[in-house]
């Protein structure tokens, strides 16, 4: 049995994720805020031998991170798959008007959380039997190049980037991979905004493509199902006419 968990899992790209996932054969933790999002995602299941199983979890706090995991650990042994999908953004304004209040909102989340939960895992990968396992990060597009208005958001994704090539390296012998991937422009309820009409560094508004968050799961299973000695440690996935290159 391979087990995954994926953060974020009740909506979006977390709830596509854990769906494909699933249909190849991973019995699957949600988490998230919202208990009865994630119990929807567990409920969209078609696979009869493996479940998908929505625990209400708050990964910015240490205790419920490492309770979460003491869980797994005892109902499986292991863990094969970490997905850190979990996001959230500051709100859109000047540098100068944004506050410490939203700045570490975005910081606990995307980073924090981040690296409460690839720390667990690692400290499992490091001594289930088999030994190892895979770590995915969502990234962004914004982890190399910004968008007007979205410093809070913007650093932590840079951050991200050292997250991952830190667990590739440090993992590396302990058969522990990572990748991240950078995503652009999904249809979901956070990128609805795309369709009304974005900020561009020019200072004109425009409305962006987008594409449908269920082929970010389908990337997530594609690099899940990769030979345990393979990895791909930067994936971009986006709107084919998004106007990333060449951005700023």
């Amino acid at each position: 049995m391979r087990v995954a968990l994926v953060t974020g899992g009740g909506t979006g790209i977390g709830r596509s994720a854990a769906l494909e996932l699933n249909k190849i054969d991973f019995t699957v933790y949600v988490v998230g805020r919202r208990e009865e999002e994630l119990i929807k995602t567990s409920s969209l299941s078609t696979n009869n031998n493996h479940k998908i199983i929505p625990i209400k979890t708050d990964i910015t706090i240490g205790s419920q991170v490492i309770a979460l995991f003491d869980k797994i650990k005892s109902d499986h042994g292991r863990i094969d798959l970490l997905f850190n999908n979990a996001g959230m953004g500051a709100p859109r304004v000047p540098i100068e008007e944004l506050k410490e209040e939203d700045w570490r909102k975005t910081v606990d989340v995307n980073l924090t959380g981040s690296f409460l939960c690839s720390q667990q895992a690692i400290k499992l990968m490091k001594t289930q039997s088999p030994q190892g396992g895979r770590i995915i990060n969502n990234g962004s597009v914004s982890a190399h190049s910004p968008r007007p208005d979205t410093i809070a958001y913007t650093a932590t994704k840079h951050a991200v980037n050292g997250l991952t090539k830190s667990i590739a390296l440090d993992g590396r012998n302990f058969n522990i991979s990572c990748s991240q991937l950078d995503i652009g422009n999904a249809d979901t309820a956070i990128g609805s905004r795309f369709k009304s009409g974005v900020p561009q560094a020019n200072g004109q508004v425009m409305v962006e493509p987008v594409f449908e968050a269920e082929d970010c799961g389908k990337a997530v299973a594609y690099i899940a199902s990769l030979p345990e000695g393979t990895n791909i440690l930067n994936m971009t996935i986006m709107a084919t006419n998004m106007p990333f290159v060449g951005r700023g």
